[in-house]
């Protein structure tokens, strides 16, 4: 059974402008990732954990993920077949994705700290015929929370576990054993999907985002291109678009250094920077003001991180201010699991405070315009919705109403965000369409926890939207109306408590909680979520 979907069109002139450039070609991402690693067997590659820390080389690697393609292929998983991982930052994270590529599977990678209700959602629409999972990690039962599911879960026939105890699914050792090896990457269709992956948005549950071989090949070719400075200690979760492209995949094209972490302590990530002389300043500010917060940052570890490379969520200007002041440079990019890589500036190449101050320009082959509410293209300097389009830019959701939703009828994405262009054509992110909050780089849907908020006891009415936060970038707010009669509403500890019996993950937990007598409408009666994020913002 394939990955049920729709994808998009891609108007002939693109698709040969595309491959022209060689910005799309036949290769296959398993084939390209195994020619990389091959290529450069030598290289170190180096995961840290204090549960299961792992160093050896890419040849290394590459021989695991042979041996885990040969287990996949004992098991019956082929080219087309949809295999899912939940893992931490962990050595067969990576033998599960570079194996699965390497047979042409679709690769499902998800959060390791999503809970139930995200997990039953995304192994039942994936149609996932394998997964590996973890048996525990940082206070999640993970066996426990998949008993409780996989009766409901028709598609699912394997179930590997890594750790101390597999109850009674497989061991992982079961996949990675066998004397067999797959040597050469399943030729496939380069149109065909190679990836899945989920993200929160304007819907109650996480949406698909398919990519396929050529897709992300060409996002790794683009980012691979833009990266500079040091090697970079990666601690974005695998199971995350950032993560699985900056740990796995761009110092792999690159012949670079890897190194992962799978928990997130600024303290340990200065030791290991001056340890093995690696950067930590790429993705989302929070990873960054973490270790400038800390007291055992110095002039060694500013000297390690020449430059930082900030995406995946907003970047306050007082980071961006400081940052200079000790003597570093800044990038900003733009994008989004749908178009990873839409915008960009690079050290040498951009003006530093375009690199500071604004996100970027189109990045090689792609195109954006700003359009008003009537898809009217809006004059320079004034806001308008970011619509764009590249040979990255994904085939299609699970979903294939959610593709018709985002996709115009001549081939554009329409992102939800809202931006401003300058006259040397300089983008600008300035507002969000989308219904959603960026905290620390991940997505959280303010309708999933609305939906949630709303089956509480004397709530009449709730809208939860992004507030501006120093750390993270942006934290959910929780404003809510209670029912005339009900009372005072519920306070934050009471909202967490319901949150986590309904099984939402805690990072999408609001952080803050405002009870309002009602809130600002439109004409029509509809909560006006931008003037409560414009209150915050001017609050902060």
């Amino acid at each position: 059974m394939g990955l049920d979907y729709q994808p998009r069109s891609v108007a002939p002139d693109l698709a040969s402008a595309y491959r022209r450039d060689g910005l799309w070609t036949d290769q296959s991402l398993g084939s390209l990732l195994a020619d990389h690693l091959a290529a450069h067997r030598e290289q170190s590659f180096k995961l840290r954990s204090e549960l299961r820390p792992w160093a050896g080389t890419f040849g290394d690697v590459l021989d695991g993920s042979r041996r885990v393609a040969a287990g996949m292929a004992r098991a019956g998983i082929g080219a087309g077949d949809v295999v899912a991982f939940q893992l931490p930052n962990w050595i067969e994270a990576a033998l599960v994705f570079y194996g699965a590529s390497l047979l042409g599977a679709v690769v499902v990678p998800i959060v390791h700290f999503y809970g139930a209700k995200e997990l039953r959602y995304i192994l039942d629409r994936s149609g996932a015929r394998l997964l590996v999972t973890a048996d525990t990690f940082r206070g999640i039962d993970y066996l426990s929370m998949l008993d409780g599911l996989v009766d409901d879960l028709g598609a699912l026939e394997h179930v590997y576990v890594v750790g101390d105890s597999a109850g009674h699914w497989e061991p992982f050792t079961a996949l990675v054993d066998g004397d067999d090896r797959v040597e050469q990457a399943v030729p496939v269709d380069p149109a065909s999907a190679a990836l899945v992956a989920w993200t929160s948005g304007t819907t109650s549950d996480p949406k698909g985002v398919v990519h396929s071989q050529r897709t992300f090949a060409a996002e790794a070719r683009q980012l691979s291109a833009a990266r500079s400075g040091p090697p970079n200690l990666m601690g974005a979760p695998v199971g995350h678009g950032i993560g699985l492209l900056g740990g796995l995949i761009v110092p792999v094209i690159d012949g670079a250094p890897t190194q992962m972490i799978d928990t997130w302590d600024p303290g340990v990530v200065l030791a290991a920077m001056v340890e093995d002389k690696v950067s930590a300043a790429t993705g989302a500010t929070f990873f960054l003001t973490s270790l400038l917060d800390h007291p055992d940052f110095g002039p060694e570890h500013a000297e390690l991180m020449p430059v930082a490379a900030m995406g995946g969520a907003p970047v306050p200007r007082a980071v961006a201010d400081r940052v200079v002041g000790l003597g570093m440079s800044m990038v900003r990019m733009y994008g989004s699991t749908e178009h990873p890589s839409t915008t960009g500036s690079q050290i040498g190449t951009d003006p530093t405070e375009k690199g500071l101050y604004t996100d970027g320009r189109p990045l090689p082959g792609v195109d954006i315009r700003l359009v008003d509410e009537d898809a009217k293209d809006v004059v320079e300097g004034a806001p308008g919705e970011i619509w764009s389009r590249g040979p990255d830019l994904f085939e299609g959701y699970t979903d294939p109403a959610l593709t018709a939703a985002a996709i115009s009828d001549d081939g554009w994405y329409l992102t939800g965000d809202i931006g401003v262009l300058d006259a040397d054509g300089y983008l600008t992110i300035t507002d969000r369409k989308k219904d959603i909050i960026i905290r620390g780089g991940e997505n959280v849907s303010a309708a999933e926890v609305e939906e949630l908020l709303l089956r509480m006891p004397g709530v009449a009415e709730v809208a939860v939207v992004a507030a501006p936060d120093p750390r993270l970038g942006e934290h959910a707010c929780a404003f809510v109306r209670v029912l005339p009669d009900d009372g005072m509403a519920p306070d934050l500890d009471t909202v967490r408590a319901h949150l986590a019996h309904a099984g939402l993950a805690r990072q999408k937990w609001p952080e803050e909680l405002r009870e309002v007598a009602d809130f600002p409408r439109t004409a029509s009666g509809k909560i006006q979520k931008f003037a409560l994020r414009a209150q915050l913002r001017g609050e902060s």
